[in-house]
């Protein structure tokens, strides 16, 4: 008898007998290999969580009891229990009008919070937990933190702010020995050394109901509490998340369902702040995926084989390309935050090794430490980091590398749209910030050629200050255009002459090329920060200007302010992304905020 399908729900798997679980952990596990190659979406870390996932809900009770996950790429098992098993058949999940890749309370009550990005699930769980308490209901605030999050130094200010009586929260560890790159760092191999025994904590629990049955036995119970702590320290290690004022129980085999609930029990009865330190095996169940977790931590949609990205992306062109580079200057070094394979950077990695950091989820210390590496006014650190990451360092670019104007090379991945990993992860708002900041250059390449352009120029050593190069998810096309009437290093403009001229950069550039056959001239601008002088002049000319822009508005702004500040007052207009779309492939997006080739065109006949 099968027992995933459209009738299984958190009630119905308590009735579970244990070997009914380990059956639905297997069938589960086939259908997460069968179905998220047909749709894309994570799989290596939702093949390690399945038994861990199944007995959170065998033992807490969802919405009362809240599972704040982080990251929540590994909840797809949460999901499937929680109803939502037609979505992943009827391959809807990524998917416009179906559900997303991360858990999102819009979609259902089951899901307590928002959790596409690292680090938030102990201050959130923390969160929720205080509000319990403060409006006296019930219910457990479970936070289910992957080791590469615990790096974060939101974790650690989570923990460090719960209060020593703060009952109902429940930290889980999740501890894979990954993030999606190997962990790295002392709090890594901490987590390697670090063992204690849980009978320990069944005994004092059954000493501690023996004896406060009465006033005598309290009275010994209070005489023994000395005792008792020195005995522990002299057997057990000393252990961090004890120092935190948290009760520590584990490790725990992540894959023993009975032992798993066995300690989610405990931990319900203990009382106080508990962390659970919960061993599991990233890609459980699938050879290949637990043999290069990294590898396949994503896969792409394709025809049901998994298969791990294959395209010539941008983010794999940047990688060889840094590597090329990083052979011809030996002062070149890499840096990214667990985030090697994702962004290409594995390529140098492998050929310099000593010139590589993998720095774990820590964006901000990246960005500073870069800072200290470029203070040398010898060594060039690149980071390599995806835009919507990229957000969590922006303290640090301007404090500790702008204002001091420090040479350092910023690969801002994935920047724009996104597509099927949704609002969370959407590189639309670095442009914004980054042309607010002093000292800063930014380049948007269209092509893979352009990348290689923009890459030299950034690496080049005559440049100064902070030098971005953002380039979108994909694959990294090749563009070659006739009709060119002017041509720079920063900007070309293409056409043939007309009254209108269309302003654009990066992949919309690449979207609205057909234009230029249909009578309209592009203006591709390559530098978008400083705006080039000579990009101004040719743009003047112009009667009727359209702007079209994969970003919040950020360049169209800047770009007609120039223009006005040169006495043009012709007829200006802007599409931009004004907020995050929901998921969607990457066309869809494009349509959904006009600026797909029919939204433009369609703009463009009103002039």
């Amino acid at each position: 008898m099968t027992l995933l399908n459209e009738e299984l729900s958190p009630e119905r798997l308590k009735t579970f007998s244990p070997a009914q679980k380990h059956q639905l952990a297997a069938e589960i596990r086939a259908f997460l290999t069968k179905y998220i190659p047909r749709t894309g979406g994570h799989l290596a870390s939702n093949l390690g969580t399945v038994e861990l996932i199944i007995a959170l809900h065998s033992v807490f009770s969802t919405p009362t009891d809240a599972f704040v996950f982080d990251v929540g790429h590994q909840a797809y098992t949460h999901k499937l229990i929680t109803g939502r098993y037609q979505d992943f058949r009827g391959l809807r999940l990524r998917t416009a009008g179906g559900i997303s890749g991360f858990p999102l309370p819009s979609e259902s009550v089951h899901d307590a919070f928002i959790a596409g990005h690292a680090g938030i699930s102990v201050s959130a769980a923390l969160g929720i937990a205080s509000a319990k308490r403060i409006l006296g209901e019930k219910g457990f605030a479970v936070a289910i933190v992957g080791d590469g999050s615990l790096v974060c130094g939101e974790i650690s200010e989570g923990l460090n702010n719960t209060p020593g009586d703060m009952a109902g929260l429940i930290v889980i560890l999740n501890d894979n020995g990954m993030s999606i790159s190997k962990s790295s760092g002392a709090i890594a191999e901490y987590l390697g050394k670090i063992r204690v025994d849980k009978r320990y904590y069944v005994a004092k629990q059954t000493i501690n109901r023996a004896l406060s049955g009465s006033s005598g036995g309290r009275a010994v119970a209070d005489s023994l509490r000395g005792i008792k702590r020195r005995v522990r320290s002299a057997v057990f290690p000393d252990n961090l998340f004890e120092h935190y004022g948290f009760r520590y129980l584990g490790p725990v085999d992540g894959h023993e369902i009975k032992d798993l609930c066995e300690v989610f029990e405990l931990a319900k009865l203990l009382g106080g702040p508990v962390l659970i330190h919960v061993k599991t095996k990233k890609g459980k169940g699938c050879d290949f995926a637990e043999e290069n977790p990294g590898m396949y931590h994503g896969v792409d949609k394709s025809d049901g084989r998994v298969a791990p990205h294959k395209k010539h992306t941008f983010s794999e062109h940047f990688g060889r390309e840094i590597q090329r580079i990083g052979a011809e200057n030996p002062h070149l070094c890499v840096i990214t935050a667990a985030m090697k394979h994702a962004t290409g950077c594995q390529h140098f990695a492998g050929s310099f090794p000593e010139r590589f950091f993998d720095v774990g989820i820590c964006e901000g210390h990246a960005v500073t430490f870069a800072a200290g590496l470029a203070s040398s006014g010898i060594i060039v650190p690149v980071i390599a980091i995806y835009s919507t990451f990229l957000q969590r360092g922006y303290d640090q670019l301007l404090h500790d590398i702008c204002i001091p104007n420090l040479r350092v090379v910023l690969a801002v991945d994935r920047a724009g749209l996104v597509g099927e990993d949704g609002a969370t992860h959407q590189g639309i708002y670095d442009l914004p910030w980054l042309c607010a900041l002093p000292n800063v250059t930014v380049f948007s390449p269209s092509s893979a050629a352009e990348l290689t352009y923009c890459l030299a120029r950034a690496a080049a050593r005559d440049m100064t200050g902070l030098v971005a190069v953002r380039f979108p998810r994909g694959e990294a096309i090749s563009l070659f255009i006739e009709s060119c009437l002017e041509r720079s290093d920063d900007y070309c403009l293409y056409g043939n002459n007309s009254n209108t001229l269309v302003i654009t950069y990066g992949r919309e550039f690449a979207a609205l090329t057909p234009l230029i056959a249909e009578g309209y001239d592009i203006l591709q601008l390559i530098m978008l920060k400083p705006i080039p002088e000579k990009a101004l002049a040719a743009a003047e000319k112009y009667a009727c200007i359209r702007f079209f822009e994969e970003s919040a508005p950020a360049v169209s702004l800047t770009f007609l302010a120039a223009l006005n500040a040169r006495g043009w007052r012709g007829d200006y207009a802007y599409q931009a992304c004004e907020s995050p779309l929901p998921t969607a492939d990457i066309n869809s997006q494009l349509k959904a905020a006009k600026l797909d080739i029919n939204s433009a065109r369609a703009i463009l006949c009103r002039t």
